[in-house]
Formats: C-alpha cells, sequence, structure tokens
C-alpha cells in the first residue's frame, strides 16, 4: 500500500470534502443557479461552493501559504515560496450537462515548481496523487504511462476551442493539427478535462494530449502526475511547461516527440 505524506493528506481531505458537495449538487444538476462567465464558458454555483471548501480546508492546514484559484483569482500569502494552485469544479461544461466525467485539481507550487498534486474523479472514486520525486498514483496503485510506441497504435486526447475561446486564427490553427493527428493515429478523444486527460496519460490510458490556451489551474497536477509516471510534458515548440506557456503536449517518453511534430505548425 502506497503511503502517502502529509501534504498528500492534506491535499486529499480538501478534495474529499469539496467532492461531497459537488456529488450531492451533481444530483440536482438541474436546479443549479447559473451564471455565464463568458460564451460557453459557464460558473455555477456549484463551483463557488467547492471553492469555498477547498479554500477553508487548505488554509486551515497551511495559514501562510498563497491560493491560486480558478473564481477567486490569487491571495497571496505570509510564506512567498508556497502556493495552492486549485480548480475547484475542472470539466464545469460536463457537469452542468449531466456528464458524469469532472474532478478537484489541487496543485503545490513551491519556488515557482509543482512538488505535489491531486486530481479526484468523486463519481469514480479516483485518487490520483503525485510528489516530486516519489511518483504518481491513482489510490493506492503505481501509475507508469503506456508503452506503445508506434503512432498507428496511438490514442490521444486533445482539448477543442469553443465559441469565444481563440475564435478565428485559434480554430483554424487547432483543426489543422487534429488533421494531422487523426490521419497517423488509431483514434482521438475529447472528454472535457485538461486535469483529467492529463492524469489518464500518467495511468497510460492515453498515449499523449495536446491542447492551446490553458491555464495554470487546468494542468499543475496533472503535469506532475504525468512527469512522475514516466511521461514527457512541454509546449508544442519543445521547451519544458511552464504555467504560463501558451500550449501544452503530454505523453510517453516514445510518442511524445511524434504527437508534438504532429501539432506544429507546418513549415510553409
Amino acid at each position: 500500500m502506497a503511503l502517502r505524506s502529509a501534504i498528500i493528506n492534506v491535499m486529499a481531505m480538501a478534495a474529499d470534502k469539496a467532492a461531497t458537495r459537488l456529488v450531492r449538487d451533481f444530483g440536482e444538476v438541474e436546479h443549479l443557479q447559473v451564471s455565464r462567465k463568458g460564451p460557453a464558458d459557464f460558473v455555477s454555483s456549484a463551483d463557488k461552493k467547492a471553492e469555498s471548501i477547498l479554500r477553508q480546508a487548505l488554509s486551515k492546514a497551511r495559514p501562510e501559504y498563497g491560493l491560486l484559484m480558478e473564481e477567486s483569482g490569487e491571495t497571496v500569502g505570509s510564506d512567498p515560496r508556497h502556493r495552492w494552485i486549485v480548480d475547484p469544479l475542472d470539466g464545469t461544461t460536463n457537469f452542468l450537462h449531466g456528464i458524469p466525467h469532472f474532478c478537484i485539481s489541487i496543485a503545490l507550487e513551491r519556488d515557482g515548481e509543482i512538488v505535489a498534486g491531486v486530481v479526484f474523479d468523486p463519481l469514480k472514486d479516483e485518487l490520483f496523487w503525485a510528489e516530486r520525486g516519489l511518483g504518481a498514483y491513482v489510490n493506492d496503485r503505481r501509475l507508469r504511462v503506456s508503452g506503445r510506441s508506434r503512432l498507428p497504435d496511438a490514442l490521444f486526447a486533445t482539448g477543442i476551442p469553443f465559441l469565444g475561446i481563440q475564435d478565428g486564427p485559434g480554430h483554424k490553427k487547432f483543426l489543422g493539427q487534429l488533421g494531422r493527428v487523426m490521419a497517423q493515429c488509431s483514434g482521438v478523444r475529447r472528454y472535457g478535462s485538461a486535469a483529467l486527460d492529463l492524469a489518464y496519460v500518467a495511468a497510460g490510458r492515453y498515449d499523449g494530449y495536446w491542447e492551446n490556451g490553458l491555464n495554470a489551474w487546468d494542468v499543475a497536477a496533472g503535469i506532475l502526475l504525468v512527469r512522475e509516471s514516466g511521461g514527457q510534458v512541454s509546449d508544442i515548440a519543445g521547451r519544458r511547461y511552464q504555467l504560463n506557456s501558451p500550449d501544452i503536449c503530454a505523453g510517453n517518453e516514445a510518442l511524445h516527440t511524434p504527437l508534438r511534430n504532429l501539432i506544429r505548425e507546418p513549415v510553409a
């Protein structure tokens, strides 16, 4: 049985508390009060309730740490080295449409590097967690990226830009990427949660994943999961992924570069 550290336990317990409320709200999704943040990008009362629970639990455990949260933004802590990065509900659109694929993502940043991460899927009762240098796990099972090495055998995941997000050039760019990838692999999936997409790469369920225009809270925990399970994460240009990178490409060691080569802008 994998032994979780004190910091992972703090994150897991916070996620579990927030998940209890999310699961209850998911059962009554048609009654939620919903407002629009922008075209096709919704924020529900469920997001806000979950974020409030997470803020309270994490701040109680480590009151000196800063926070970066999707709904309420950044709170600077008295300890400048540490910051929680939190997405209280990744997969909001799935949630609001009654699609059972969403999660809570919590990462701990220390001196600009992600050192611990948790992605919790409450409906499947899967807790993906990792600490830098100590490996990645789902519940008590060690994670490893897939061993596939050929593009025709590979299953990839992505995120599709939608109304109001990367209109015009961004949509055209993605369609070019998708066309090149789908012609070379066994399939492409779009499930609507970046954090779970990365967790699934870490678990070997997907062989790779790419997306454009994400935020830090979407991917902070997931990038550590992939790296600690033996995978690679970069931007599309091949630079080591940073939380302000404009795009992301993750995959196992054999397929990360071939996928990245497919999604890069072709040379004119």
